[in-house]
């Protein structure tokens, strides 16, 4: 099953209105574009609160790293087919706030966490929350979560079997007296054992090049994550036997990835599913220097496309600019080990060789958040052009 929108960049804008509309060519899909005030948006992370909204948190501004990117906020009350006006989380106009992600706590609380850096410096990233005690209607004032240079998040927190609450990390590492190129990033987990007051790291073994690590739980202590690959090769994956206290080395899936997000999240009836780009540096030439570029060539850094060459210190270079798209969707009945045939939810050359959304010449889909509904329903939402973000709902009838 495939869909392409065809859209045309000009178009956007005025569907970015929040309205839900069965899909032209595909019983049992809805889709929507989310309203937002920013000519950016990008990275969505979906959730329901307690009483049935579904949220919608991403970040937007005129360009990623730039201080004007802050975190907005949609909603879509239960029975709705009205996304909200967008909310503006965050707004500090030293920082680009980025990344963010919504947590309803054992307790009830809503916690709204994300990253906050200078540029694109991500070696130098904080982490950020805010708390809701009203079950999300209202948020307190930002406080750091954690303070440690160059910590970035990007999926949810999971609540282990022993009350232990889990918060995947990447950590952003910078080589001496140079910009950040994510290089040498590596995996780690925030573990908190009194609910959020204080946290420690456990970093993962083997996992340079390992980022937004997706903790999905199995059962009886029993935890799995994947990961987005630095170096556009595959899907990773781990695994942890002991409520994820250690994790064996993220290795290779047979999925392919290109240094873009995935989700996962586990079904009700058993399986894993996982939305990500088909696509690797195997099947596209596209490069580009870094994530920030544009951004480092105003400062006075050069500019020029990177290859997959050795480093100085001999591991391999992250490699950027790969096409991301098509947007595809895809199920595992054995946690990870093997994968079923795609399904295709937008495709196109996913161009994202630039991030600036004013000339509206990025094509990319990305980023994506995948979430089940009590009805079995699945909620998508994915950045769209780096101009939208789109939400897609699949009923069951899909066939997914």
């Amino acid at each position: 099953m495939t869909s392409g929108s065809g859209l045309k960049p000009e178009q956007i804008p005025s569907l970015m209105n929040g309205a839900i509309q069965p899909h032209a060519a595909e019983k049992y899909r809805f889709d929507a574009f989310l309203p937002s005030p920013c000519v950016q948006n990008h990275a969505a992370n979906l959730a329901f609160l307690a009483d049935g909204t579904l949220t919608c948190v991403w970040f937007g501004g005129t360009m990623e790293g730039m201080g004007d990117i802050s975190i907005y906020m949609s909603r879509l009350p239960a029975g709705s087919s009205h996304w909200s006006d967008a909310e503006k989380m965050s707004d500090d106009p030293q920082k680009s706030e980025q990344n963010p992600l919504i947590f309803t706590a054992p307790d009830g609380d809503v916690w709204l966490i994300f990253t906050s850096q200078t540029s694109g410096n991500q070696d130098g990233a904080v982490v950020k929350r805010r708390i809701s005690a009203d079950g999300g209607r209202t948020f307190g004032p930002v406080e750091i979560l954690c303070d440690r240079p160059g910590t970035f998040v990007r999926q949810p927190i999971v609540v282990n079997s022993k009350g232990d609450w889990l918060l995947p990390v990447f950590r952003c590492i910078g080589a001496p007296g140079q910009r950040w190129t994510g290089d040498a990033d590596t995996a780690a987990v925030l573990i908190s054992r009194n609910a959020g007051s204080s946290w420690d790291m456990i970093d993962l073994p083997g996992s340079v090049g390992a980022v937004h690590m997706n903790i999905v739980p199995r059962g009886d202590g029993r935890l799995v994550a994947f990961f987005r690959n630095r170096f556009a090769t595959h899907i990773l994956r781990s695994a942890s036997e002991d409520d994820g206290m250690t994790w064996t080395a993220p290795a290779p899936t047979g999925l392919p990835n290109n240094n873009s997000s995935i989700q996962a999240v586990a079904l009700k009836d058993g399986r894993i599913a996982i939305i990500y780009n088909h696509s690797s540096a195997l099947t596209s030439s596209d490069r580009r220097h870094s994530l920030y570029d544009e951004i480092e060539a105003e400062e006075g850094a050069p500019a020029e496309p990177a290859e997959a060459a050795s480093a100085a210190d001999g591991r391999p270079k992250a490699i950027w600019g790969v096409s991301r798209a098509p947007m595809s969707l895809v199920s595992s009945g054995d946690g990870g080990e093997t994968f079923g045939d795609p399904v295709h939810l937008e495709t196109g050359d996913g161009y994202c060789l630039t991030n600036n959304s004013k000339d509206a010449l990025n094509r990319e889909y990305s980023y994506p958040s995948i979430v089940e509904g009590p009805d079995g329903a699945l909620h998508v939402a994915y950045t769209y052009y780096r101009r939208a973000i789109k939400y897609v709902r699949l009923e069951p009838g899909y066939g997914f």
